[in-house]
């Protein structure tokens, strides 16, 4: 067996695609401009890279890019305070706040500061109720990402067993959130977790997301299983050793080009929602 791969990089492309021409026909009907805020603490080489490679994909969909950069020693107070003024803001349309902010900031209250009709992110703790409740709002942006890509590959999720090896608040959680709303069977573990290898093994559906380097063998895995690799490590290699993988999965992401482009075509595809409600509102 040799697993096919998803390939987020042109789906991305097409979502892409689709949010300009759905942003120049707001801008025609209603003269409103989407804007998403960008805003980065510090300059983290890869956040400062991360950042720029958003913007420069909001000038591809229509959407106007608005960028705050705080210094690294910035506090939790003044950094509420500059989301807070975003979020009053009504030329401001979504806010995406880049992580990490730094060990001396309370991140949880920054990204609680976010207005939640411009949380474009799903970062905020009233996103993950509506993704957990099934509540109108935004979804996290990699784990919607991925499934858009589980979606696009025709992948079945009801009934089948899901294990998420990752528990972050932005992407492991709500990844488990989504898929339990798809009615499967769900899964969660980490870097902790005993005899991780064994309950990978049972997985139809494998989404790695822990952040550490070819954790998962392509020997753990359940022959066929759907693997989504959505780590991303020092030398552009995922959570999941890829050619091990390769022989024993069904459909695979590729590490870059699988999950990474979803994340940014969602993040943008929200803002053009954002953009579109607040001018009907």
């Amino acid at each position: 067996m040799t697993a096919r791969l998803m390939d987020g990089t042109d789906l991305a492309r097409r979502m892409v695609e689709r949010t300009a021409e759905r942003a120049r026909d707001l801008r025609e009907r209603t003269g409103v401009v989407p804007c998403l805020a960008t805003v980065l603490v510090g300059e983290d080489p890869a956040s400062v890279t991360y950042v720029r490679m958003k913007r420069n994909r909001c000038a591809k969909a229509g959407i106007e890019s608005r960028h705050i950069a705080l210094p690294g020693t910035v506090g939790t107070a003044e950094l509420v305070d500059t989301i807070g003024a975003l979020s009053a803001d009504p030329a401001v349309h979504g806010i995406l706040l880049q992580h990490p902010v730094g060990e001396h900031i309370d991140e949880r209250a920054a990204f609680d500061a976010i207005a939640p009709e411009k949380d474009v992110d799903g970062v905020t703790s009233m996103s993950f109720a509506a993704m957990s409740f099934g509540l109108p709002g935004f979804v996290s942006c990699t784990p919607g990402g991925i499934m858009r890509l589980l979606d696009a590959y025709d992948v079945e999720l009801a009934g089948r067993h899901a294990v998420v090896v990752g528990r972050s608040a932005i992407l492991g959680k709500p990844a488990g959130m989504l898929l339990l709303a798809r009615n499967a069977t769900v899964t969660y573990c980490h870097s902790r977790t005993r005899d991780l290898a064994e309950i990978v093994g049972q997985a139809d559906v494998v989404v790695a997301a822990v952040g550490r380097a070819r954790l998962i063998k392509g020997s753990d895995l359940k022959p066929g299983a759907v693997v989504v690799d959505a780590g991303y490590n020092e030398g552009n290699v995922g959570d999941v050793d890829f050619e091990g993988a390769l022989e024993r999965a069904s459909l695979i992401t590729p590490v870059p080009g699988g999950v990474g482009p979803m994340t940014i075509a969602l993040l943008l595809e929200q803002t053009l929602d954002s953009a579109e409600r607040a001018a009907a509102a």
